[in-house]
C-alpha cells in the first residue's frame, strides 16, 4: 500500500485494478475493489488499522467486473454512477466464469466460480458530495471509457482517481466505450483545472500529461481507423488485423500479449457493431 498524500492510499499489487483507500473522521472509502475474492479478504485485512470507525463505504468508478467482481468481500455499501448500476440490472444475479474471452484481467484468476453480484446501493446522476471529514470527497461522472465511469475528486489534496480513463502501458477496453466523450474527458484533465494534481489511473496507478496525451492519440488512431474500415465495409478478419496493428503501439510483454490482442479484438468489434451496426447485437457488456 503506497501513500500518496494525507490519509489518501492506493494498492497496485492485485490483479484487477488499482485500488484506492481514504480514511476519514466518519469511515472508510474505498475506490474499488480486487476480482479475487482471496484478495478481497486480504484488501480488507490490510485496510483494517486505517480508520478507526467502522463506517465503509466502496464506490465504483464503472461497472466492469474487474473492479466490481470483488465487492461483496468488501462487506459494505457500493456506490456506483446510475448508468453503471443499470448495467447490473441486465446481468444475470449470479456472475459465471466462462464465455467469450475480453481480455480483462479476471479471466487469468483461476476458481473464481459462481459470484452473486452486489449492485450499488447509492447512486448519482452526475455529482455527489461525501462529507465525511475533513476532506472533501467528490464523486462525478465522466463518460467515455464507459457509460456510468466516474472519478473520484479530493480537491483539497489535489489527488483524483479517474478509473479507465487513462491505462498506463495497456491497451483500453473499447467494448462499450464513447470515444468523442472520452477524448472530451481527457482534455479536461489534461486541462489547467488538474495542473500539479496526483492523477491516479484505474489501471497503472499514477499517471502524468505524458501518459493523458498518449491515451488521447492512441484513441484518435483507433477511431480514425475503425471509422475507415466502417466506410468500406470490412470484413471481420480486417478488424482483427487492426487489433494486431493498435497492440503495436504498447511495449507490451509476451506474456501479455494474448490477453491484450484478445481485448483489442473483442472491444473493436463490440465498438464497431454498436456504433456502425446498430442493428447488430453484441455479444456482452464489458
Amino acid at each position: 500500500m503506497q501513500a500518496i498524500a494525507r490519509d489518501i492510499y492506493i494498492e497496485d499489487q492485485y490483479p484487477g485494478v488499482t485500488l484506492g483507500a481514504i480514511p476519514l473522521t466518519h469511515g472508510l472509502i474505498q475506490v474499488d475493489a480486487p476480482p479475487s475474492p482471496e484478495d478481497g479478504r486480504a484488501w480488507r485485512a490490510a485496510l483494517l488499522n486505517l480508520s478507526s470507525s467502522s463506517e465503509r463505504l466502496l464506490i465504483n468508478l464503472d461497472a466492469h467486473p474487474d473492479r466490481t467482481l470483488g465487492a461483496r468481500a468488501m462487506d459494505c455499501t457500493v456506490l456506483a454512477h446510475e448508468k453503471a448500476a443499470a448495467v447490473f440490472r441486465s446481468r444475470p444475479t449470479t456472475f459465471k466464469a466462462q464465455g467469450e474471452e475480453t481480455g480483462a484481467d479476471w479471466e487469468s484468476i483461476p476458481g473464481l466460480g459462481n459470484v452473486r453480484w452486489v449492485p450499488p446501493e447509492l447512486t448519482f446522476s452526475q455529482e455527489m458530495t461525501l462529507h465525511w471529514g475533513d476532506i472533501t470527497v467528490v464523486v462525478e461522472h465522466h463518460p467515455g471509457p464507459a457509460v456510468g465511469a466516474s472519478w473520484v475528486i479530493l480537491p483539497e489534496l489535489k489527488v483524483v482517481f479517474i478509473g479507465d480513463a487513462v491505462m498506463r502501458g495497456q491497451p483500453p477496453f473499447l467494448s462499450n466505450a464513447d470515444i468523442p466523450a472520452w477524448q472530451e474527458t481527457l482534455k479536461l484533465l489534461g486541462s489547467p483545472a488538474y495542473r500539479g494534481w496526483q492523477v491516479v489511473s484505474g489501471r497503472g496507478g499514477l499517471v502524468n500529461a505524458d501518459h493523458i496525451r498518449t491515451q488521447a492519440d492512441f484513441l484518435k488512431q483507433a477511431q480514425n481507423k475503425i471509422e475507415k474500415l466502417a466506410q468500406k465495409k470490412s470484413s471481420l478478419e480486417a478488424l482483427e488485423n487492426l487489433a494486431t496493428t493498435l497492440l503495436g503501439e504498447f511495449k507490451v510483454p509476451a506474456s501479455r500479449q494474448h490477453k491484450y490482442i484478445r481485448r483489442l479484438r473483442y472491444g473493436i468489434y463490440q465498438y464497431y457493431i454498436r456504433h456502425y451496426q446498430p442493428s447488430g447485437r453484441t455479444t456482452g457488456e464489458e
